[in-house]
């Protein structure tokens, strides 16, 4: 008998206090409900005593964690920097620092107002002029939890405008830090959302806050020097579905409103030179239709290009006036079925549009002249890629940032004039690491109804090639909100690779890989799609000789935690264990209480459930705590979640695993008393949370 099938004697067993859900006729009885008071101290304490449990149940892994978490640290230069980003007359960069958890931000001065190309930084080099800016440590310092939710700079460079959060409940206290004198100034604006960003002038704060469901849902403008309760209420949204958000053009030129549910957006613009005027709408709200708007000049006249899906499935790009964009529309970049446009960033002189093909992320450069869209070519099969780090108005040169499965983070600087790519850095790993070793590939699984799913593999060579012969997998899966899962790099990976497990990820439909139709097939009431790809991926998987079910973990977080949830009850033979991260798997009990955070703008990716019986039953028949069925042997499930998270409450797993263990399950929950939606902040920490999870993995797969 092996160690994980002895249970000590103090299985966490919460007292049932059933209560009665009652809607569209139909009585729940819920026997775990009361778990959701957050302040009881006999939930308190369950939590504890489910911690306990767990770590008894988990001790035999002490030391492989503390060797994965060595490995990790051991790939990792850790006393490193970033790649420096230039804004006005400045190299903005990070540094970390061994033995440190967080970042330092800091900044060095340009060499020459012509000076383009990042200064190459050593983090044993002493840096002229360097300014430490923030340093996190310094900040987080009587603190378990430091996240930061907005850092800027001034255009002048003399300010800094910081938000920190010490909870885990994504709510940021501002503050503004005078650069010249080191000194904070007295303005401190509590309960923010993320996001915060001064005016071109600096003489102002653009921020928002959130209602009592943790919707961002007003703007407000704040003049420095002044007390907080003076602050300028710039737009509210009374609409409960819509999120609110503001920031200023690339150009400076205007402050730009944005709100949107999951289906809907609007915008509003209004002069950065007036930001106590008016804003005007730029498209009113249509149900259904979605737009996002850049400036730029065009031959002398300010211009919106206006990426939308108003009878465009996958989008297009058009371009209007500023001053009238109701009015005449020219399409810069048609709608083309298949090709998903994500984004258009607007420069002095050119444009960058990204968008999906294929399944992959690509990036083009728009000239402005003729609109056509060059694109940013890379040589391998499987990869990421996006631009980021590109603040100026006017640069000569495109920040891309790269990456795949095998190639570590890389950052490019495009030279627009001559397209010649320089390499500034690739993330470096220690310990000797060769991409040659390790190959990825893409595969396709036929689902039930025919819709060949992409299912992306990377492993290491010297195991074989993979469907060689059965090896232990981890598939990952997520399937929600049109999010792509796109092939990145991961240090903590090669622990799971070099140990010879295949590394998968189910790239199933309401996730955004294949284009937006591939997001509408997954969600509503055609939500089920999601969890049959992901089965009929793993069916594909083992049939195709590339693993068995005795050695296949699942994993997935958040509404693809949901996604675990559901294919544990679909398919429960098909697995041999099951990673479920902040897990939504009391999904209809949320959407059902509109009080609760976030519950009405999921609406539109859901259903309504609390006005609509159709609804209410397709959610009742699929969501995890309500369809944990007896007579069932469970893969082993190891369900992760926070305190503090905001997202997706603790209550959910920590009901669904008593749920489970009433059917006999062998479920663990791991409760973070102090952490957010993310998990634990501080480097550190985050390796030796992932480092659990791994150890545990490997153990479920026998490859430990």
């Amino acid at each position: 008998m092996s160690s994980h099938d002895t249970l000590p004697a103090s299985v966490p067993a919460p007292e049932p206090r059933p209560t009665i859900r009652r809607h569209h006729g139909d009585d729940v009885e819920d026997r775990y409900e009361w778990l959701r008071a957050k302040d009881d101290a006999d939930v308190i304490a369950h939590l504890e005593a489910e911690n306990a449990y767990t770590d008894a149940r988990t001790a035999h892994l002490a030391g492989l964690r503390e060797r994965i978490f060595s490995e990790i640290k051991e790939r990792t230069l850790e006393t490193d920097l970033s790649v420096p980003v230039r804004r006005g007359q400045w190299w903005y960069y990070s540094r970390t620092v061994e033995g440190s958890q967080y970042g330092i931000h800091c900044r060095a001065p340009l060499a020459s107002p012509e000076d383009w190309t990042p200064p190459r930084l050593d983090a044993d080099t002493e840096v002229p002029g360097e300014q430490i800016l923030l340093d996190g440590n310094v900040e987080a310092e009587g603190h378990d939890f430091f996240s930061l939710g907005s850092f800027e700079v001034s255009t002048d460079g003399t300010r800094l405008l910081y938000g920190v959060d010490v909870e885990g409940d994504e709510r940021y206290t501002l503050r503004v830090r005078d650069l010249v004198t080191g000194e904070n100034l007295p303005d401190v604006i509590p309960d923010t959302f993320a996001g915060a960003t001064f005016s071109p002038d600096g003489a102002f704060i653009v921020y928002t806050t959130v209602d009592d469901a943790w919707r961002p849902d007003t703007v407000w403008l704040h003049e420095i020097g002044t007390a907080v309760d003076a602050d300028q209420k710039l737009f509210h949204e009374p609409d409960e579905r819509y999120w609110v958000g503001a920031g200023f053009t690339r150009s400076d030129r205007y402050l730009m409103i944005g709100l949107g549910s999951s289906i809907t957006s609007e915008e509003w613009i209004l002069d950065a030179d007036d930001l106590r005027g008016e804003p005007r709408v730029v498209w009113p709200r249509r149900e259904g239709v979605e737009y996002d708007s850049e400036h730029a000049v065009v031959d002398g006249e300010d211009v919106l290009f206006i990426l939308h899906n108003d009878d465009a499935l996958d989008f297009e790009l058009v371009r209007v006036s500023a001053e009238d964009p109701a009015g005449a529309r020219t399409v810069v970049v048609p709608h083309l079925p298949g090709r998903r446009l994500l984004g258009v960033s607007t420069f002095r002189d050119w444009g960058v549009l990204g968008y999906r093909r294929e399944g992959l992320a690509r990036l083009g450069l728009l000239d402005y002249v003729d609109g056509t869209v060059e694109e940013i070519g890379f040589d391998e099969p499987l990869y990421t890629v996006g631009a980021s780090g590109n603040p100026e108005w006017a640069p000569p040169v495109l920040r891309v940032g790269f990456g795949s499965f095998v190639t570590p983070g890389t950052v490019y600087d495009l030279d627009i004039a001559t397209g010649e790519r320089h390499l500034r850095k690739r993330q470096p790993v220690l310990g000797g690491y060769d991409p040659a070793d390790y190959a990825q590939a893409r595969v396709w699984a036929p689902a039930s109804d025919g819709t060949r799913i992409p299912v992306s593999l990377v492993w290491k060579t010297s195991f074989g090639e993979a469907g060689s012969a059965p090896r232990p997998m981890h598939l990952y899966g997520y399937g929600s909100y049109e999010h792509s899962i796109d092939p990145g790099f991961s240090v903590s990976r090669l622990s799971e690779l070099d140990r010879g497990v295949i590394f998968a990820v189910a790239h199933v439909r309401g996730g955004g890989e294949m284009g937006r139709q591939w997001y509408e097939d997954g969600k509503l009431l055609a939500k089920r799609n999601t969890f049959t790809d992901f089965v009929d991926c793993a069916r594909h998987l083992v049939d195709s000789g590339y693993t068995t079910p005795e050695i296949l973990v699942a994993e997935g977080g958040s509404a693809g935690g949901l996604l675990m949830g559901a294919v544990a009850n679909l398919a429960p033979d098909l697995f041999a264990g099951i990673l479920a991260g902040v897990p939504f798997v009391d999904a209809l009990t949320t959407i059902l209480d509109p009080s609760l955070p976030l519950t009405v703008i999921e609406w539109d990716e859901w259903g309504d459930p609390l006005h609509d019986p159709d609804v209410y039953a397709y959610m009742k028949s699929y969501t995890p705590y309500e369809n944990v069925r007896e007579g069932v042997r469970y893969p082993r499930i190891l369900a992760v979640t926070s305190l503090n998270d905001t997202r997706v409450l603790y209550v959910e797993p920590a009901k669904w695993v008593a749920r489970l263990r009433e059917v006999g399950a062998d479920a663990l929950l791991k409760c973070e008393m102090v952490a957010g939606h993310g998990g634990v902040s501080g480097r550190y920490n985050s390796w030796h949370e992932r480092a659990y999870e791994i150890a545990w993995l490997l153990d479920v797969v026998g490859a430990a």
